[in-house]
């Protein structure tokens, strides 16, 4: 029975820079060859980054991606590694038109693909059969389906490859290869993280390793990409279902296992519209691999690092020196300070804090507390005089008196972003994002948004956690008690609270669950025992906020369904959502 040692490929592309990502996955190739692998697999358009969207619709970009693809083979071929055969990971597709303004709005013309290097040359490739169109993917819209099945003969085993949603699909190319004996299952993935996706994914993965009899090696991505967070969490499952590998989570990781697979049946018939390729590998390493570790299953640890993995890799990739938000000594402001601070280090975040006549004495010193606690620059721009301008100028009072509080501290952030190049960031919550509570072009300002698709309820859970780490860590916990404990206020009028108009946190985000991410109607939700009345204001208010959200800024999607892509709904509709009010 062969011995075939697998190198899987985690890794953080950054979409469209082809050569960083090439120089990296050119880095792990050589420390998997030096470790004696024989096949090196990377993930879903890892030599792009995923999703490329729009991208995938340049001619120029397809051309140039296929470049790197032809350059990538030659350069595994000059540095020494053409006998291990490596899965690449990249768009492709037919070059039909001059490349001009009017290109964008051509149909697709790209596959997703996976091609096998070998020897410096392009040996075969494989375009993915099944495009999602649901949730946050498009893939409908930018790629065409492949055709083809691939199996590739290396090391004496024939290895099947199938791409990401193909083996979520049972049809297609899973049924195909389900009836040939192969040695086992490639899969690159492109995988967004969302809460308990592991719950999903894993068993996946085990289903299709029995069903199939043969090891599934699964690679996924890891990083941050605008509102996508990918977690890595790549794995290998032998034919009983047993995970064999575990690749660690939110980082970059190199996977090597050593499979014992059944060696090629050389009288195999191929299934329908397959065609096998063959490459010539070097012997197996000899030396020890190290002992993979299991990764946490902590749920707070796991959302934590997504938090702070978007919020990292937004910032970074997109060049940004630093970050500034307003330190209102609450709750929200104080956890995307810290997540922040975990991301980019306490150097590059800039806190403000921006009293009113309004704020209690407590906004201010707990801010200045949780700045000194995390050493995060710190400074103090009151808004009483700008608003005091408005107001008499202007005659405001009630409502527009409280807004223009939220405006005047949007202003001084944004000129302070302007002046010293920090990205804003904006602090509001997914509870207060859906019923709309928050000021339009106020307390809304900001390019990224850490806790976006976090409800408050989670918001004060992740808190806690966070302080308990630091706390086992023999540390000072970075966010002040105070901050948890006191009750949440915009602080726009006296003696202001959040349940002054809304409802108990838990009851309001029990409702939000089942309303937003389950997709329940009014009559639904009543039926799960909550107020009708109650049920009917809300429905109502996440409706009216749509055009706010719409104009947000983005932020890490963390659940199945996140403010953005995942929910599109119209702005203006005279949908009847909940029975007339009696």
């Amino acid at each position: 029975m062969p011995r075939l040692r697998l190198a899987m490929a985690q890794t953080n592309p950054i979409v469209g820079d082809r050569a960083h990502n090439a120089t990296r996955l050119l880095e792990l190739a050589e420390d998997a060859y030096s470790q004696g692998a024989q096949v090196f697999l990377t993930g879903e358009l890892a030599l792009t980054g995923y999703p490329i969207e729009d991208l995938a619709l340049r001619n120029n970009f397809l051309a140039l991606s296929r470049d790197a693809v032809a350059h990538f083979a030659h350069e595994l071929a000059a540095r020494g590694l053409g006998d291990m055969a490596v899965i690449l990971g990249h768009p492709d597709g037919p070059i039909e038109h001059d490349d001009s303004a009017t290109t964008l709005h051509q149909p697709a013309r790209a596959h997703n693909c996976a091609s096998v290097l070998s020897h410096g040359a392009v040996v075969a490739t494989y375009a993915k059969h099944h495009l999602p169109n649901y949730a946050v993917f498009d893939e409908f819209r930018t790629f065409i389906p492949g055709t083809e099945g691939l199996i590739v003969r290396a090391g004496g085993t024939d290895l099947g490859i199938v791409i990401c949603e193909d083996l979520w699909r049972s049809d297609g190319p899973i049924e195909s290869l389900g009836t040939y004996p192969l040695g086992a299952l490639l899969v690159p993935n492109a995988s967004p993280f969302e809460r308990d996706k592991d719950e999903i994914r894993a068993p996946l993965v085990t289903m299709r390793a029995r069903e199939m009899n043969t090891h599934v090696a699964y690679v996924n991505l890891v990083g941050g990409q605008d509102d996508l967070v990918f977690d890595g969490d790549s794995m290998i499952v032998d034919p009983q279902g047993n995970r064999l590998a575990w690749g660690r989570r939110f980082q970059e990781d190199l996977i090597l296992v050593d499979l014992e697979l059944p060696e090629s049946d050389i009288g195999a018939a191929l299934p329908p519209r397959t065609h096998r390729c063959e490459v010539t590998v070097r012997e197996p390493g000899q030396s020890p691999l190290a002992p993979r570790e299991r990764p946490t299953d902590d749920d707070t640890a796991i959302l934590w690092e997504a938090l702070v993995t978007g919020t990292r890799d937004y910032v970074t990739k997109n060049g940004f020196p630093s970050v500034i938000l307003g330190l209102s000594g609450g709750i929200d402001s104080a956890v995307c300070a810290t997540i922040a601070a975990d991301a980019l280090g306490a150097s590059k975040v800039y806190g403000v804090s921006l009293p009113s006549v309004h704020s209690s004495d407590h906004s201010v010193s707990d801010a200045e507390e949780l700045a000194r606690i995390q050493g995060i620059s710190y400074r103090v721009e009151p808004i009483g005089d700008v608003v005091a301008v408005l107001d008499a100028q202007l005659g405001l009072t009630g409502l527009a008196a409280e807004n223009v509080q939220a405006r005047a501290r949007a202003i001084i952030l944004m000129a302070l972003s302007n002046q010293e190049g920090h990205l804003v960031l904006t602090t509001g919550n997914k509870s207060e994002l859906a019923v709309g509570y928050s000021t339009i072009y106020g307390d809304s300002v900001g390019g990224y948004a850490p806790i976006k698709d976090v409800p408050k309820t989670l918001v004060w859970e992740l808190a806690r956690w966070r302080n308990a780490l630091s706390t086992q860590r023999g540390e000072t916990p970075p966010i002040p008690e105070n901050s948890i404990e006191k009750p949440p206020s915009a602080e726009l009028r006296p003696g202001q609270t959040d349940q002054d108009s809304l409802p108990d946190y838990d009851v309001l985000d029990a409702i939000l669950e089942l309303l937003v991410v389950q997709g329940l109607d009014h009559p639904q939700i009543v039926s799960r025992g909550f107020d009708s009345d109650l049920v009917e204001n809300i429905v109502g208010l996440v409706s009216r906020a749509e055009w706010k959200r719409r104009q947000g800024a983005i932020g890490p999607r963390i659940s199945s369904v996140a403010f953005g892509r995942d929910r599109r709904l119209p702005i203006t509709s005279r949908l009847t959502a909940f029975p007339p009010s009696r």
